[in-house]
């Protein structure tokens, strides 16, 4: 009976052994799928905040965003168009030539 009992308590030594390496791999094995998701959801995130800041960039400088370009004071006025044409007054006969001063 003795010798029976041996073979038994190492098989289910050996069971233990087997479930508990098992377990191990299990449990390695999580953890390398945890990090390989972590890095595809970092790289995964940062592609898309830098598609949100182009888009954003984009938008403000080259489209609906984009501010209008207006004159500035130092531009040259555009010459306005009347309809009607100026009438200009003409120097009377009896105006006599002022002497301008020598500088």
């Amino acid at each position: 009976m003795a010798a029976g009992a041996g073979k038994r308590q190492s098989r289910d030594e050996r069971e233990r052994t087997r479930v508990y390496q098992a377990r191990q791999e299990f449990h390695e094995g999580l953890i390398a799928r945890r990090r390989r998701d972590n890095l595809i959801a970092g790289i995964a995130g940062g592609v898309l905040i830098l598609a949100v800041v182009g888009g954003q960039i984009a938008y403000y400088t080259l489209g609906p965003g984009a501010p209008v370009p207006e004159p500035t004071a130092t531009a040259t006025p555009t010459p306005s168009v009347s309809e009607t044409p100026a009438v200009e007054e003409s120097p009377a006969a009896t105006d006599t030539a002022t002497e301008t001063p020598a500088p």
